[in-house]
């Protein structure tokens, strides 16, 4: 199980995804209305209680733990989320995935920074061996973000999900591993700095 837990950095903090942000995450949500991308998998701002819901029950599950990514620099607005899911501690690796953020931040170092926090997390405390980002085959600008991340492309799950709208989606696999992570992490420590 993954406790809960903030990692904090200088442009960005993730904290434990709870009803508290509710409001701030479909404020979030609204900015570029993200529900609208059928690349993505964004709730509508009124589904949030049920994305909340989700997520609380994949945590006590043992299966992940979600964030709201907050915007240090603006008064602490919720810039969106993310999270740590299909955590397979026993093989010691998780998968990042739900992330979004609101059309203003898109592009800038909130979501670099906070996935140099979670990977930190996963390969400094948790002592995992793998982890992995999937994305939709059409979805190139989240292609892009993970590949300047420093995830190695592994390959094409193939019809791999069916997406809300009824459309058969491939999904791109990328992943770090462990020994993989140093460098990774001087990269991205740089793209920040």
């Amino acid at each position: 199980m993954i406790e809960p837990v903030v990692l904090e950095g200088k442009h960005v903090r993730l904290e434990p995804l709870d009803e508290g942000h509710r409001e701030r995450l479909c404020q979030a949500i609204s900015d570029g209305e993200l529900w609208n991308l059928f690349v993505t998998l964004v709730p509508h701002p009124d589904d949030t209680e049920q994305f909340l819901r989700n997520a609380k029950s994949a945590q006590a599950r043992g299966d992940g733990l979600a964030f709201a990514t907050i915007d240090k620099a603006s008064d602490d607005i919720v810039a969106g989320s993310t999270r740590f899911m299909k955590a397979d501690l026993p093989n010691k690796r998780i998968e990042i995935g739900y992330t979004f953020l609101g059309q203003t931040w898109q592009k800038s170092k909130i979501n670099t920074e906070a996935k140099l926090l979670m990977l930190t997390h996963a390969f400094e405390t948790l002592h995992l061996n793998r982890v992995e980002l999937l994305t939709d085959y059409l979805n190139s600008n989240s292609r892009r973000a993970i590949a300047r991340l420093g995830a190695k492309e592994e390959g094409i799950l193939r019809s791999h999900m069916v997406m809300p709208d009824g459309r058969i989606r491939d999904s791109v696999i990328y992943s770090i591993t462990a020994h993989e992570w140093p460098g990774v992490k001087q990269n991205l420590s740089s793209k920040i700095a």
